[in-house]
């Protein structure tokens, strides 16, 4: 199993979680989060003072999917939201050792 935590910019979530449900994923969090990569931010200039403003609005999006889904999702998620711009965001994979649904006791995949 693996965990997947994926950054990108706010206006994109119904995109990403339309191509995580065509994926079968039943289960994610989502999360508003601030930070900045290679994107550093932008300046803007407010009644003739400049300020910089370099932590950018993000939505991390995380869930724990098989082996084989997730490296479809990576590929989905590359291909169709890629922009070629800075800020296109980041996909972080994580093996998942165990899960347990904590209601029935399930483990491992039978958990998800």
């Amino acid at each position: 199993m693996k965990k997947l935590e994926i950054i990108i910019k706010p206006e994109r979530l119904d995109e990403l979680k339309s191509i995580l449900t065509s994926c079968g994923v039943n289960g994610m969090m989502i999360g508003n989060i601030m930070g900045f990569g290679n994107q550093k931010g932008y300046t803007r200039s407010y009644r003739g003072t400049k300020f910089t403003v370099n932590l950018l609005p993000k939505m991390k999006v995380e869930t724990v999917v098989d082996d084989e889904t997730a490296e479809i999702i990576i590929k989905l998620v590359s291909d169709k939201m890629s922009t070629g711009e800075y800020g296109d965001g980041k996909i972080f994979v994580s093996p998942v050792e165990d899960v347990v649904r904590i209601r029935t006791g399930e483990r491992g995949q039978a958990a998800l």
